[in-house]
């Protein structure tokens, strides 16, 4: 997410104290650039992690809008979608994503060369596992139709409320995970509290490095019922009442949720999509929703967004829409630099990085 307010030219600042001779300090610094501007908050918390940090901004979406000379000397950079080439930036030696998934990175020069990846992972699974909630409940007790009648002000006879409003409750209902990383683990969290059973489909996690958590965050009751493999997915599928997808885009997670996928469930499951639109296969979503194979869907991700106009879900009544927001959380900025300034601290120490990218898994 761009947090920078409009175009502006370079500015290079220190983003802190520096008390070494000016020798000793240009030939020890650390170089970042940032092709977003940081408000002077961001700066004053990466000061704190070393004098030795010149940070140069500069808003940029094309690389050629930055001067090579600024490529040359950088070490860091913290973006979100300008990525040189190795070669237009020699010292470069890792990149801070401003994004938590990479799929609009791996086919860039970028994934191919030995440079380190990390990412915004962990940022939000709070507000996700909130949004994830919403959605449940929303369908549980009926809100869509809700809605309808509200709209069109109609309120329904003593039977008809009986028949079209009775909740379903989500105590004792089974929701599946359809990956398990830190948001998966707090909708975990989160169901086992209101007495739900939660089921999770996951890879190992084997290979992954340690990936930011927020503050205060529990992870003691998140572990799910039962664990199923990727290639067991229509094996978890048919147990579900709530399936919700938060997996990242890759080429193994392209249409996951295929025609098979929407055989293998519930005809009263509901799907939530807080994950990648490529994830789902949505001509088979929609003749799932059409034909009754699934009681309805929330959608927060699309194959193409803006979400076109002649789409089949706008006018979906067990549909609910949202434009891509689930992931937005007041405490954004907070947590970025969070794990900047930790990562920053790191690096300088020759530790390993938070949410450092698995090319091999292509996230």
């Amino acid at each position: 997410m761009d947090q920078g307010g409009g175009r502006m030219g370079a500015a290079t600042r220190r983003a802190g104290p520096v008390s070494h001779p000016e020798g000793a300090a240009e030939a020890q610094a650390l170089r970042v650039l940032s092709t977003m501007a940081f408000p002077e908050e961001w700066l004053a918390k990466l000061g704190a992690v070393s004098p030795r940090l010149v940070v140069t901004q500069q808003t940029a979406a094309a690389v050629a809008e930055i001067p090579d000379a600024v490529w040359a000397e950088t070490d860091v950079l913290y973006t979100g979608s300008t990525f040189p080439d190795v070669d237009r930036a020699p010292r470069l030696r890792w990149v801070q994503l401003d994004t938590s998934g990479v799929d609009h990175v791996t086919h860039t020069p970028l994934w191919r060369s030995d440079v380190e990846i990390t990412t915004l992972n962990g940022v939000a699974p709070v507000n996700m596992a909130e949004f994830a909630l919403m959605m449940m409940l929303a369908f549980g007790h009926r809100l869509p139709l809700m809605v309808d009648h509200q709209r069109r002000r109609d309120w329904p006879s003593p039977a008809d409320r009986w028949d079209r409003f009775m909740p379903f409750e989500l105590r004792g209902a089974t929701v599946g995970l359809v990956g398990y990383g830190s948001i998966g683990q707090e909708i975990g969290r989160v169901a086992h509290a209101l007495g739900m059973r939660v089921l999770a489909l996951r890879r190992s996690g084997a290979g992954r490095g340690e990936t930011y958590r927020v503050p205060g965050l529990a992870t003691d009751d998140a572990k799910p019922d039962r664990v199923y493999l990727p290639d067991q997915i229509t094996e978890m599928l048919p147990a579900c009442d709530f399936v919700v997808l938060i997996v990242p885009s890759t080429p193994e997670t392209r249409h996951l949720m295929n025609e098979a996928a929407f055989r293998a469930m519930k005809p009263s499951a509901v799907l939530v999509n807080i994950a990648r639109g490529g994830v789902v296969d949505e001509a088979a979503l929609i003749r799932a929703l059409n034909e009754g194979r699934i009681a309805g869907a929330a959608l927060d991700v699309f194959e193409n967004e803006p979400l076109p106009l002649d789409s089949p879900f706008w006018a979906m009544p067990n549909v609910i829409i949202s434009p891509h927001v689930a992931g937005f959380t007041p405490h954004y900025h907070e947590r970025v630099m969070g794990i900047f300034a930790e990562n920053l601290r790191r690096h300088l120490a020759g530790e390993p990085l938070l949410n450092r990218v698995a090319r091999e898994r292509g996230y």
